[in-house]
């Protein structure tokens, strides 16, 4: 493993690795139990959605860990399976079986692109100071999902989000003093803060029946037969198509482009040029992982930004992702165990690795207008538009036209330019 994975060239250990990879996992083992319950509204099979999407989010990480050995976690991605079930199937009246189709042939179109070092370039393409604003970005975007998921902030009509009524809210009680107990641990530099913190709301959650015990242990996954491999190949050449599977395109790039910048950021693991150390070996384990996904029967694999509570512990190798991987084919034979963990109980911990991904801030040239607005803009967007993608848009947008407004060609790539254009594009598609 240490030649393997150079741990010691990463200034890490198997230890400090594999619990960082368990951290990780903790995180995000959420989707387990959300992405069969979203797309078994679309009358997908719901046990069957459960194991593809543990196998989907087992294979890409494996092919993070050996392939890229970067400390990153795959498995389908929020937002885009929403996109899946409610707006191709429910909103625009297709099958699941033609939502499942676009998604193979994003994740084909993604492999040739990576193939081809198409999605390397874009990543190389984004400006220093925008990279360092996706980190910072991605912080508050995982915070304010940490706080909704606690029930800390909730919905209002007239001020769109409020404080909750966290002194009745059980939940929300929970999570504070989760967080409270989970932030004191990392302020004594105690190894497994977030970890621990996510096992002490657990089992503070049992008496109060937010936690709940499982009442049975099945060992055996439910099977895959009644999604695997249904494709519907007879509608591929139609506009509906070609929206679908651009947006799939269009969502994902961004998605796995900002988390992989943003928590290599963090985690100062970009170069001197501000590159990620092998993101076309990344990309390729999304691209698979997304093609794999489809076959088996799920929405678009993409890498998960709660891999940076993983990197927060310490996580800098293929060894984090290896562990990762691990616990998803555990939790395919003991998901009662891994499902009984509350969302309150991993809330508090992805609040305190949003504030560790504001570190990056410090890096940023405010003093150009060119550079700081743009900045700004990746930065608030991602928290108000619920969304990574959405972030970078507009900040690459605004960095393009406040520089050839202010003559400042030279700072733009053609790269730049393209993007630009295809920004603009996808507002009106």
């Amino acid at each position: 493993m240490e030649k393997f994975f150079k741990l010691s060239e990463n200034n890490t250990s198997v230890k400090t690795e594999i619990l960082a990879g368990v951290t990780t996992f903790m995180t995000m083992a959420y989707i387990l139990a959300v992405n069969p319950d979203i797309l078994s509204a679309t009358g997908m099979d719901k046990g069957a959605v459960f194991t593809a999407t543990a196998l989907a989010s087992l294979v890409a990480t494996l092919v993070m860990a050996f392939l890229a050995r970067l400390p990153f976690a795959l498995a389908p991605g929020m937002g885009l399976n929403a996109f899946f079930a409610f707006s191709v199937v429910l909103g625009m009246g297709h099958s699941w079986q033609f939502a499942l189709t676009a998604v193979f042939l994003e994740g084909l179109i993604f492999i040739a692109l990576t193939a081809f070092n198409i999605r390397e370039m874009i990543v190389n393409a984004i400006p220093t100071n925008i990279k360092h604003a996706i980190s910072v970005g991605i912080g508050l975007f995982i915070a304010f999902i940490g706080l909704k998921t606690a029930g800390v902030i909730v919905a209002n009509d007239a001020t769109f989000v409020t404080l909750g009524d966290i002194t009745k809210n059980t939940g929300a009680v929970i999570a504070l003093l989760t967080l409270l107990v989970t932030g004191v641990l990392l302020a004594l530099r105690v190894k497994g803060a977030l970890l621990i913190g996510i096992l002490v709301g657990t089992v503070l959650g049992l008496p109060f029946g937010v936690t709940h015990l499982p009442t049975s242990f099945e060992v055996t996954p439910p099977s895959l037969s009644p999604i695997f491999m249904k494709f519907k190949w007879n509608h591929i050449f139609t506009m509906d198509m070609l929206i679908v599977v651009f947006t799939f395109l269009f969502v994902d790039m961004f998605d796995t482009v900002g988390t992989l910048i943003g928590v290599s950021s963090k985690a100062k693991m970009l170069d001197a040029e501000g590159r990620v150390p092998r993101v076309k070996q990344a990309l390729f384990a999304d691209a698979i992982g997304t093609t794999f996904g489809a076959m088996l029967g799920t929405s678009t694999v993409t890498t998960y930004v709660e891999s940076a509570a993983g990197v927060a512990e310490g996580g800098r190798t293929g060894l984090t992702s290896l562990t990762t991987a691990a616990l998803f084919l555990l939790a395919l034979f003991l998901s009662p165990i891994f499902l009984m963990i509350p969302g309150v109980a991993t809330a508090p911990a992805l609040i305190l690795v949003g504030a560790m991904m504001m570190t990056p801030i410090k890096e940023i040239n405010f003093d150009d207008f060119t550079e700081s607005i743009p900045v700004f803009l990746t930065i608030v967007m991602m928290p108000l538009t619920y969304s990574i993608a959405e972030g970078i848009v507009f900040g690459m947008l605004a960095y393009v036209l406040l520089k050839i407004l202010t003559g400042k060609f030279k700072d733009i790539s053609v790269v730049m330019y393209v993007l630009a254009v295809l920004f603009v594009i996808k507002f009106f598609i």
